[in-house]
């Protein structure tokens, strides 16, 4: 059985002390249980996406965990979709920090029995050449998995609900270019999407996979600025358990002792308005 313990949302910085204690209560259980790989599922950094500080001091932060580190971008890593982060699009500059201060912002590993797959949902949609190329990734991913199971991990889930929805907006993948993902998301091996970005945690199925939403590290949103969406609001991490057969078994992980920060109370402090 492997375990991968996913860490989403993080929002480390060097310029505050802020969810340091989450991520260190979070750092104790992996130390007592050692797990297979870490995966970080975005937002890593505060601000990565206009400070290299931050990107370099949460990847610092997150490969002092004992085990391996996979990460894919967040928003707040590499800007994201100029429709609905205007002020830090994702572009070639963002990307080329990530990659040089993190690592790949798309991956694919194979471990016994599983293909893991690792995507920049930042780019979808945006008409980058970096999006086709990532396209071709997620094809040929698909197609070459023979008889592994596969988990998929990125930040943005695919879709709130309904695969269906044709809105545009902050939480999701844009409508249009969820087609990309469809060699994996349909595919019949697929048993594991994990996710994050949505500062929510919630668990459903897309066929014979489980879609988890991972609850943030850092802090909650309010409801009334997420109207409409579902899922309970806690901080913490989570855990998938993958195994030999395809069976999967995700829990969250919240120590005692996590922290739970609104937004409001410290937006001062990360995203003044």
């Amino acid at each position: 059985m492997l375990t991968i313990l996913q860490i989403s949302d993080a929002h480390l910085s060097p310029r505050n002390a802020l969810f340091r204690e989450n991520l260190a209560l979070v750092a104790a259980w992996a130390e007592a249980m050692r797990p297979d790989l870490v995966v970080a599922t975005g937002d890593l950094s505060l601000d990565g996406a206009d400070r290299e500080e931050d990107l370099e001091f949460a990847a610092r932060s997150l490969r002092a965990l004992p085990a391996p580190l996979l990460s894919v971008p967040g928003n707040h890593d590499v800007g994201s979709h100029p429709r609905t982060m205007p002020d830090q699009p994702v572009d070639a500059a963002r990307l080329a920090r990530f990659r040089r201060v993190v690592g790949e912002d798309w991956w694919l590993r194979d471990l016994p029995g599983w293909r893991m797959v690792g995507l920049n949902t930042e780019i979808m949609g945006t008409g980058l050449e970096d999006e086709a190329a990532q396209a071709g990734f997620i094809a040929e991913a698909a197609a070459g998995a023979g008889d592994r199971r596969i988990a998929m991990f990125q930040h943005k889930p695919a879709f709130v609900e309904d695969p269906a929805d044709p809105t545009f907006d902050y939480w999701s993948v844009p409508p249009h270019a969820r087609v990309a993902l469809d060699p994996l998301l349909n595919h019949p091996a697929l048993r594991l999407v994990a996710s994050g970005h949505l500062h929510l945690h919630r668990t459903a199925t897309h066929g014979p996979a489980t879609l988890a939403w991972a609850p943030a590290l850092s802090f909650v949103v309010e409801e009334a600025l997420q109207e409409g969406l579902p899922g309970a609001r806690f901080c913490g991490a989570m855990v998938h358990r993958l195994g030999a057969d395809g069976a999967v078994a995700s829990e969250t992980l919240a120590p005692d002792g996590t922290v739970v920060r609104w937004l409001g109370d410290i937006r001062a402090e990360t995203y003044p308005a």
